[in-house]
């Protein structure tokens, strides 16, 4: 606890900030007083000036009693009086806890000390800068919102609520990382979500005990069931309109300051499959788009693995014109076609880490000469066949197909595992090794739901959410929630009212 000497508490805080040079303090007097002081510490930059000044300090300086206590009774009335009317900011409060200071410092806060209390003042001064409301990068979409989360934990639940106006959003805070101390919100509608889903979200954030949160990144690997699988078991998503859409459907979303990027749980594969524009244009066309996506899926993680098996075990399968072509095309190649598919695709991953890494302009640089210039080249210096080129690239198209960059991952290291499996055993291999990722997907689960719902247990929800799986049915038909949401508010459109 504090001490009511000031010069006690100034010597504490100047040892806990030993060598912490942006940390600013002043020892002033409050304002006709001049044996009344006060000490004010706050991290510089962090703060917001114009708030600290206006708000803050030209109070203290002018700040009069309006009726003057007698000498006994003035330490014992100050800190209260100063709370109460000698700051014209509303966020104000007292602590006399130490660590509770220092954090509200560290955070951002201006903490004053005063003479003779044993509690000291923290006013909310926060406004350290930040990057603005910027357009989306990742999840771009034709039509639709194109507003982007920010770095700013307030400016993320501000773009939530702005969307939804409702009083049972609940925004609950927490602390996690013992040293950075960084700020998490869980947002959820309080009648609509599962308490059970609730509870165990709750618990499982809390559970993370580590020095340091420096994404929300590190909440969705933390909090996964299987932390072994490749498959993301959180959504993840830098889309406000897809973060509100998941809170009506009764899901949880985790935001994390200093991160553009929140966290949905729970989530199946069918939700990694649905973007934010599926729901803005017609549903013939989107449902179009959403079953091309699963095929997508499918060809990305299967499609290497599934020419091997043909092409070297079972080449009888191939029509006799196209096999042919295909033998005259290797003729010159020296690599068996096993090593030739995956020179080609670790050269395809390549290209792709270096374009990412890569400012923009060069970015699209490194693709047109890794895609053209280095394929064409190893295709006429006869290391690779062009059906090798043309199986690869489709496998990485297909895989810039599917909206969610965490599944693509999965797919990818499923891909090696399909090929690998399938360049052994033939098509023996490449069956046995697709069952072999569905039975892993079955078995997963996140907050008790099953990864593959609705294709499995689709029944529980009367199989009401197949009409957003495969093909996406128009607005008016799905006038329920997903399986996420509360029984009990299951509905969210009610029958137009007739007369």
């Amino acid at each position: 606890m504090l001490s009511t000497s000031l010069d006690e508490n100034i010597r504490q805080l100047e040892d806990t900030f030993h060598d912490c040079g942006d940390l600013v303090k002043r020892k002033i007097p409050i304002g006709q007083h001049k044996d009344i002081w006060i000490y004010v510490a706050y991290i510089d930059m962090l703060i917001n000036r114009e708030t600290l000044e206006s708000h803050v300090l030209n109070p203290l300086m002018v700040f009069v009693w309006e009726t003057p206590p007698k000498p006994e009774d003035l330490q014992t009335d100050l800190l209260h009086t100063l709370t109460d009317c000698g700051f014209t900011t509303a966020d104000v409060r007292e602590s006399g806890d130490p660590a509770q200071l220092y954090n509200a410092i560290l955070s951002g806060d201006t903490v004053f000390f005063v003479d003779g209390a044993a509690s000291a003042i923290i006013i909310s001064t926060r406004g350290w800068p930040s990057r603005g409301v910027s357009a989306t990068d990742t999840e771009v979409t034709v039509q639709g919102a194109k507003d982007a989360f920010t770095e700013s934990l307030r400016m993320n639940t501000m773009l939530i609520r702005r969307r939804i106006k409702d009083t049972k959003l609940k925004v609950k805070q927490l602390r996690i990382g013992s040293r950075t101390q960084t700020d998490v919100a869980l947002m959820y509608l309080e009648d609509v979500v599962r308490p059970a889903v609730l509870e165990e979200t709750l618990r499982r954030v809390k559970s993370i005990d580590i020095d340091g949160i420096l994404d929300s990144g590190y909440i969705a690997q933390m909090i996964a069931e299987n932390k072994i699988s490749p498959f993301p078991q959180a959504q993840i998503t830098e889309r406000p309109d897809k973060a509100s859409a998941a809170v009506l459907e009764g899901r949880i979303v985790i935001t994390a300051d200093n991160s553009p990027f929140v966290v949905i749980v729970p989530a199946t594969l069918n939700t990694f499959m649905q973007a934010a524009e599926d729901y803005y244009q017609g549903w013939q066309i989107m449902s179009f788009i959403r079953l091309m996506r699963y095929a997508a899926g499918i060809l990305s993680a299967c499609l290497p693995g599934l020419y091997i098996a043909i092409a070297v075990y079972h080449p009888s399968m191939i029509p006799a014109l196209l096999i042919y072509k295909m033998a005259g095309a290797r003729q010159s190649v020296p690599f068996p076609t096993t090593l030739e598919i995956l020179i080609m695709d670790l050269a395809f991953e390549l290209l792709r880490e270096a374009g990412l890494r890569l400012p923009g302009p060069l970015s699209g640089a490194i693709g047109i000469v890794g895609g053209l210039i280095v394929g064409q080249a190893a295709v006429e210096a006869g290391l690779v066949s062009p059906i090798a080129v043309i199986i690869v690239a489709l496998t990485g198209i297909c895989g810039f197909a599917i909206p969610h960059f965490s599944l693509v991952s999965g797919l990818r290291l499923s891909k090696y595992f399909i090929l690998i499996c399938s360049a052994v055993l033939g098509l023996l291999g490449f069956w046995a090794s697709v069952l072999l990722v569905l039975s892993h997907l079955v078995s997963l689960r996140s907050f008790g739901f099953p990864y593959l719902f609705p294709m499995t247990a689709g029944e529980v929800n009367h199989y009401s959410d197949w009409k957003d799986t495969l093909f996406r049915a128009p607005l008016s038909a799905m006038k329920k929630r997903p399986i996420f949401a509360n029984p009990a508010e299951d509905v969210r459109m009610h029958e137009a009212k007739k007369g």
